[in-house]
């Protein structure tokens, strides 16, 4: 007798704290469908201590779930994916991105090239190699983020349902940091800047390009960024902090002030690219990320390696790792309501987005600013640089 065929009854745990009925059960049970689920409600076969239960019933950690037999056979017309069993090639390539895990998190150092998700023509992806970290009986991480394909560095991945709920909520309310490298062509004048100026798509591009959007209808796009050195007057290697999360922001923010990112010619064109034997590879990596953990867990403070192009292209130029080593002084955070008001107007951009992009909108271009911070001009070192080619 298999065990669909009898009453079952689970214990809610407290990864599901808050979560609803349904989406229990796509998370334990996937094989029962939602018609299913549904019509046991209706008829009162499913039991929440021992009470009938709605499907948009919100549960809490330590109720009982009384399940009734069945529920094995997928609703009418409903596809159920298989997935392909990785390769020894993929096992492998997912086992050595992994920096660190908690009982919350794996976090990985993503190297450039690949996709965070798949996408058209996009067959190799991080979202791919999700089952490689799956034991037998634990649920299949997830995505709470993502990164572009270029860009390399820290990519959390949940462990849980209820992990992922939870640094879901920590990134789009900002109360995450995260730190970026770049390499830039150029020198900013201000050494120490706040870049504020709206983003949004390049219509024509499909909505694959940003911009910089003052029509009115752009998000607002915050960032950070500090000069850590210099190389002459042709490059320099400066920290930066997404104050927001705007699609490509960082790349787009920096091409804006004039010094886009080296090897980012989708937004700086053939300026992008420094001569000699600079990599012409994108320079901008996801340095380092600290988020709290779920419970009493400590938080998170992971610092991800640089590939083998930026760390070669960093001792050309004559920069020391060491002098990145300390902490920015974060920013303040802004009052809870604000932070709430944030978070909801991410998660409702979120699904615009998916939804395609929007038709006859107006968009033009704008002088970027960068409003100065405490700190004066950076210096000369003295250090030769390559020429931009």
């Amino acid at each position: 007798m298999k065990p669909s065929d009898t009453v079952r009854q689970f214990t809610v745990g407290a990864d599901d704290e808050g979560a609803r009925l349904d989406r229990w059960f796509k998370r334990h049970l996937p094989q029962v469908g939602f018609a299913t689920v549904s019509r046991w409600a209706r008829t009162g076969q499913i039991r929440l201590d021992g009470k009938r239960a709605d499907v948009a019933d919100r549960i809490a950690a330590g109720q009982i779930i009384r399940v009734p037999p069945g529920g094995e056979v997928p609703d009418k017309g409903k596809r159920v994916r298989e997935r392909k069993p990785l390769t020894p090639e993929q096992t492998a390539l997912a086992e050595s991105m992994v920096i660190t895990k908690s009982a919350a998190a794996l976090v990985l150092n993503k190297p450039p090239g690949l996709a965070t998700q798949g996408g058209s023509g996009t067959y190799a992806h991080v979202d791919g190699l999700l089952d490689a970290y799956a034991g037998d009986s634990e649920p299949r991480p997830r995505l709470v983020h993502r990164l572009d394909k270029d860009t390399s560095g820290v990519l959390l991945i949940a462990r849980t349902p209820g992990s992922a709920a939870y640094f879901s909520k920590h990134f789009s309310g900002r109360s995450a940091r995260k730190i970026y490298w770049a390499l830039v062509v150029g020198v900013p004048d201000i050494e120490d800047g706040l870049i504020e100026l709206p983003l949004g798509k390049q219509p024509g591009t499909g909505g694959e390009k940003m911009m910089v959007d003052k029509s009115g209808e752009g998000q607002s796009a915050r960032t950070r960024y500090r000069v850590l050195d210099r190389a002459g007057n042709s490059a320099a290697w400066v920290e930066l902090q997404p104050l927001t999360g705007r699609t490509h922001q960082l790349r787009v923010h920096m091409a804006a002030i004039g010094h886009p990112i080296v090897g980012d010619g989708k937004y700086g064109g053939p300026d992008a690219f420094l001569s000699g034997s600079i990599s012409r590879k994108m320079h901008l990596h996801a340095r380092r990320l600290l988020i709290d953990q779920p419970g009493s867990a400590p938080r998170l403070d992971v610092i991800a390696e640089l590939p083998d192009h930026f760390a070669a292209s960093m001792a050309q130029l004559g920069f020391d790792q060491a002098d990145g080593a300390a902490l920015p002084d974060a920013p303040p955070r802004p009052p809870r309501e604000v932070q709430k008001a944030a978070a909801k107007a991410h998660a409702k951009q979120y699904r615009k987005e998916r939804r395609g992009e929007r038709r006859g909108r107006g968009a033009s271009a704008a002088p970027a600013r960068a409003t100065a911070a405490a700190k004066a001009p950076a210096k000369p070192r003295g250090k030769p640089g390559p020429r931009k080619g």
